[in-house]
């Protein structure tokens, strides 16, 4: 059972992987014996995390560097920054994310481009950018893996302001099944989780304040925020032996939110 879900040896890279869900990503990666990069705008807090991570492990496991996913040459220093320190990508993790919120009738052309833009067409074109590389680590055997982050929102229709960040996670999630079909013939798999609440800076306003919090886990069924191995026990089994043949699937990572009536 333990080679089953084993992934030591794999190289990863976590887009938005210094905080939140995807520092939880990156710190599970590196646990499991993996290498792991670490992307998003804001270099030097990679660069942070990534040291944390080396410390913690004991080891030189995990490296941060800037990546800006909104912009065709964000796009190209990404794939410059990986295919420097590896010649193929096991798994690619799409993880970085934003979020705007603004009443109907307020908001702006702005806010719903920005989103749209790094949620879902950053997706898209960091999947392709990778794709040379994803096929270097994949087989049959062992296909290679993209997961993306969508979330609760995509799947519920519940806006709370944030109109853009709920139909980008719902195009997140169409986006996975649509790659998943294009892309099982080259041995990749694309899956997608979909959090609920999880502690991190997107849901701060919530988490840190213990009111809000309190509603946030009323709205769980099983009546708590996720937490840190939440996230590394469906990463793991997602990337291993366990999680082959799984492919196109939208696993919901919310405690029980989208079974909702």
């Amino acid at each position: 059972m333990s080679k089953l879900f084993d992934i030591a040896g794999k190289t990863v890279l976590v887009t938005g992987g210094a905080s939140g869900i995807g520092l939880m990503a990156s710190r599970a990666f590196a646990k499991a014996g993996c290498t792991v990069m670490i992307a998003s705008r804001k270099g030097a807090v990679c660069e942070g995390a990534a040291a944390s991570i080396n410390e913690e492990m004991g080891r030189d496991c995990a490296f941060g560097f800037a990546a800006d996913l909104a912009s065709d040459e964000g796009i190209a220093a990404v794939v410059k920054a990986v295919s420097g320190r590896a010649d193929k990508l096991d798994i690619l993790m799409n993880n970085a994310g934003a979020t705007w919120g603004a009443p109907m009738g307020e908001f702006p052309r702005s806010g719903w481009d920005k989103i749209m833009n790094v949620n879902v067409t950053g997706v898209f074109m960091l999947a392709q950018a990778l794709l040379p590389m994803l096929e270097a680590a994949a087989s049959a055997a062992d296909p290679a893996r993209i997961v993306n982050v969508g979330s609760v929102v995509g799947t519920r229709a519940v806006g709370n302001n944030a109109y853009s960040y709920a139909a980008s996670k719902a195009a997140v999630h169409h986006l996975t099944k649509v790659l998943s079909n294009e892309l099982a013939p080259r041995h990749i798999t694309v899956n997608a989780i979909a959090p609920g609440p999880f502690p991190s800076r997107m849901m701060a306003f919530v988490t840190e304040n213990e009111e809000l919090a309190a509603l946030a886990r009323a709205d769980v069924p099983l009546g708590r925020l996720g937490e840190p191995d939440d996230v590394a026990g469906v990463l793991q089994f997602l990337c291993s032996r366990a999680g082959a043949y799984i492919n196109g699937a939208i696993i919901p990572l919310d405690g029980g939110m989208s079974a909702k009536p």
